[in-house]
C-alpha cells in the first residue's frame, strides 16, 4: 500500500508540471559537467540518473509558495524544477553547478541548512568564490540565505562574510570537513 501511495504521489507531481524544455536541459548538462569534473560523483549520479527535472509547479509545489527561488526538490521523489531564476540570474554555468549542488544535496536527503552548509563549504571546489563571483546576483542571494539559515558566519564581530577560509581542492580529492 505504501509503494502505491508513493508512486500515485509522484506520478501527480509529474503530471501536473511541464518537462525542462530541450535547450534548458543542455544547460543542466553543462553544469552537471562541472560538478562531475570537481569530483561530485554521488551527487551528480543523482543529478544525471535519477532525476526528473520539471519547468513548471507541480500542484504540491504551487501549494508550498517557492517565491524567489532558483529550484525546488521534491524528496524522496527525485523530481526537481527548475525556475526561470536558474536560466536567467546565473552568469555562467559555474552558478547553476552551485545551485545544481545545493538541489543535489536535497536529493541525497540533505535539509535545507545542511544543504546551505555544505554547498558554501564546497563551493570553491567549482571555482564559486567570492574573488571571481561575489558581485553576482545568485552568488549575493546564496550568501544571504546561507547567512540566515546556518552558523557558518557567527565567528566574526561583524557577522557578514562566512568563516570558511576557502578550499583549495584538486579532483580525485575527497574534501575533508
Amino acid at each position: 500500500m505504501t509503494w502505491l501511495i508513493v508512486f500515485v504521489w509522484s506520478r501527480s507531481l509529474i503530471f501536473t508540471s511541464e518537462p525542462l524544455e530541450m535547450h534548458k536541459r543542455w544547460q543542466v548538462n553543462d553544469a552537471t559537467g562541472l560538478l562531475e569534473h570537481a569530483g561530485f560523483s554521488r551527487e551528480v549520479f543523482v543529478l544525471r540518473h535519477l532525476t526528473n527535472y520539471r519547468g513548471t509547479d507541480s500542484w504540491w509545489n504551487a501549494y508550498q509558495a517557492h517565491e524567489n527561488a532558483y529550484a525546488s526538490t521534491n524528496f524522496p521523489l527525485e523530481i526537481v524544477t527548475l525556475y526561470p531564476g536558474f536560466f536567467e540570474d546565473p552568469v555562467d554555468d559555474t552558478e547553476r553547478a552551485a545551485i545544481l549542488l545545493h538541489e543535489g544535496h536535497h536529493l541525497l536527503g540533505r535539509n535545507e541548512a545542511d544543504a546551505l552548509e555544505r554547498t558554501w563549504l564546497e563551493k570553491a571546489r567549482i571555482g564559486w568564490t567570492r574573488d571571481r563571483y561575489g558581485e553576482t546576483k545568485v552568488f549575493d542571494a546564496t550568501e544571504e540565505t546561507t547567512f540566515n539559515g546556518t552558523t557558518l558566519f557567527q565567528c566574526k564581530e561583524n557577522h557578514h562574510w562566512d568563516c570558511v577560509p576557502p578550499v583549495v581542492y584538486h579532483p580525485g580529492e575527497t574534501l575533508k570537513h
